[in-house]
């Protein structure tokens, strides 16, 4: 069997800059390219997702809620939509999509470009164990982590590869994931604000 790295939305709306910016975002980027240079073999595949907007409804508010809505952001065609350039994406093997027309938080609802989705293209590629790292702890993260759970993968989260938007929707996340048996590592980042 094999493991992979799920490399979750280190795209540049959510970094410093960006419309809905994750303070730390552009450190994490740099971090998980440092890691991958560092320790070239940890895993035997690399997978990220993308937060690709076309027209989510609801998901984009006006004014957001910052809840359920959310400033526009991750919009395909646009740079916000981009790969943030401190992530360096040659080890990437596959990208899943997701929210192209409705709210979407893990990458498990993604697909690559073919149509096959996350949970397909691991056990595809043999994989039993997963590390999720990226942005937002909170919130993208946690979807992924507990989704990756549910379908039988033994997942952990780097947390010093991830930052988080707020303490008490992170320890909100912290909770859910230990509760459903994801190994947690390390301290995210998190926003001083």
């Amino acid at each position: 069997m094999a493991n992979a790295l799920i490399i979750v939305d280190v795209q540049n709306d959510f970094c410093e800059g960006g419309s809905l910016a994750v303070a730390g975002g552009a450190g994490v980027a740099a971090g998980i390219s440092g890691l991958l240079a560092a320790e070239p073999r940890r895993w035997d595949h690399v997978v990220a997702t993308k937060d690709y907007h076309v027209d989510p409804g609801a998901h984009f508010g006006d004014p957001p809620d910052y809840v359920e809505s959310w400033p526009r952001h991750c919009v395909v065609g646009t740079s916000g939509s981009e790969f943030h350039p401190d992530l360096v994406t040659d080890r990437v093997e596959a990208v899943f999509h997701k929210g192209e027309h409705a709210a979407a938080y893990s990458g498990f609802e993604g697909h690559a470009a073919d149509g096959e989705g996350l949970a397909d293209w691991l056990r595809r590629h043999d994989v039993d164990r997963v590390d999720v790292v990226g942005i937002a702890t909170d919130h993208c993260v946690r979807a992924t982590a507990l989704d990756a759970a549910r379908e039988g993968f033994a997942t952990a989260v780097l947390l010093d590869l991830t930052a988080a938007v707020a303490p008490p929707t992170l320890d909100v996340a912290l909770r859910a994931m230990d509760g459903a048996g994801v190994t947690l590592h390390g301290e995210p980042v998190i926003s001083a604000a």
